[in-house]
């Protein structure tokens, strides 16, 4: 089966002309058109989009997230500082970590983001270093056998409180003079079954309302998570985000405002659905070797993509300038790394290759160079972004040795 490209295969030849292989490649109107869609199937409520930095930490994406409307979800210093530097301010900001270090914290702090606890024993360390903010919310584990293949049985999961912690957070909250308050949960990843999806705000709404009871708080925003899947092999079916959007509206209404609670914002905070299938990596075959299997060597590693290496994930692959529908052969795709999980692709049927070839990894947008590394030396790809303006626009260089050295004193 086949996969659609945004761009034609002239754009790409003549790109190559003067761009050198590996790198990845985005497609802006198709980021800015998922964006939207989540916003207008979400429309009922008062809905954002924090878009998960991790995913695409590049400066050029994340101002396409400003200017459709969309927040930040940021876990680390980096993506803190680079929500800053791209403009994001105040409650744009979601600050959601684990194993936090102070210093984190107090960047945190000093943007006035909005906190997302992992830990309610940061709340005493917090309110001792610093001063507790106006606005806080407290990760939930349900605990369970519920939980996909990436996130995992919840009960071994590091994220998250039990709900007996999470109500004693926010009753300390409260009693040190909190009064606005979130809830949180992220407790699936690249799920395409709506009905798990589904579960997870019929779980948050269902703790709210519990805690509401118990407590007498009321929750300003309840954040979903993300965890929205794509459909990486060409057989998988999109997700009926619309369908999704209504289950959760009835959820909503039934528990949520027939118990009596203020309606809460619905927060969300994906990356992969956003730019996932808006992302490729365009690589080069090095060489073919015919050993006890035939492997097609090309100039992209585990270092450039480690997805498949990590999680064994499926990375959809259009050979340039070749008919999909012509006589294949059996291929392994490497790169060049001292492992032998180096593979891109295992077993895969693909048009006769040959030095030269060019082969375009599908979705890849996110968790794709974000996840890359240095081992062996390996030097980052570059980026490129294909415009709205249908352009290429390279929006960051690759690395050179140069650069890899300079951290080291010889």
């Amino acid at each position: 089966m086949k996969k659609e490209l945004p761009f034609s295969e002239e754009n790409i030849n003549n790109l190559l002309k003067n761009v050198q292989t590996p790198f990845y490649l985005y497609d802006e109107e198709g980021i800015r058109n998922r964006i939207r869609a989540l916003k207008d199937a979400f429309s009922w409520a008062d809905f954002k989009e924090f878009f998960a930095v991790k995913a695409t930490p590049n400066p050029y994406i994340l101002k396409i997230a400003k200017e459709e409307g969309c927040g930040v979800d940021c876990s680390s210093m980096a993506e803190l500082v680079a929500a800053e530097k791209s403009g994001f301010v105040k409650n744009e900001i979601l600050f959601t970590s684990n194993d936090t270090p102070l210093q984190e914290y107090e960047k945190a702090l000093s943007l006035n983001a909005i906190l997302n606890l992992d830990d309610v024993s940061h709340i005493d360390l917090l309110k001792e270093k610093y001063t507790l903010p106006d606005l806080i919310s407290i990760r939930y584990n349900p605990g369970g056998d519920f939980g996909n293949e990436i996130i995992g049985n919840l009960k071994e999961s590091k994220f998250g409180v039990p709900k007996n912690d999470l109500i004693k957070g926010y009753r300390r909250l409260k009693d040190y003079g909190v009064q606005r308050f979130g809830l949180h949960a992220m407790l699936i990843s690249n799920e395409l079954n709506p009905q798990n999806i589904i579960k997870v705000a019929q779980f948050l709404f269902e703790t709210a309302v519990e805690v509401h009871k118990k407590l007498g708080i009321y929750f300003e925003f309840i954040d979903l998570g993300g965890g929205f899947g794509i459909p990486y092999k060409p057989e998988e079916k999109e997700l009926d985000i619309y369908y999704v959007s209504q289950q959760i509206k009835s959820l909503y209404e039934n528990i949520l405002l027939k118990n009596g609670l203020k309606p809460p914002k619905i927060f969300m905070e994906h990356g992969r659905y956003i730019t996932g299938p808006n992302g490729y990596l365009i690589t080069k075959v090095l060489h073919i070797k015919d050993s006890y299997k035939k492997y097609a060597g090309i100039d992209a590693n585990s270092a450039n993509l480690l997805r498949p290496a990590m999680y064994k994930a499926y990375h959809h692959i259009t050979v340039l300038n070749k008919n999909p529908d012509e006589e294949k052969e059996m291929y392994d795709v490497v790169g060049s790394l001292c492992e032998n999980n180096d593979k891109l692709a295992t077993d895969r049927l693909l048009p006769k290759l040959e030095r030269g070839d060019v082969l375009i990894f599908h979705d890849v947008g996110a968790h794709g160079y974000s996840m890359g590394f240095n081992y062996n030396g390996k030097l980052r790809s570059a980026e490129y972004l294909f415009t709205k303006e249908r352009e290429f626009k390279m929006i960051r260089r690759a690395e050179t040795l140069d650069d890899y050295f300079a951290t080291l004193n010889f």
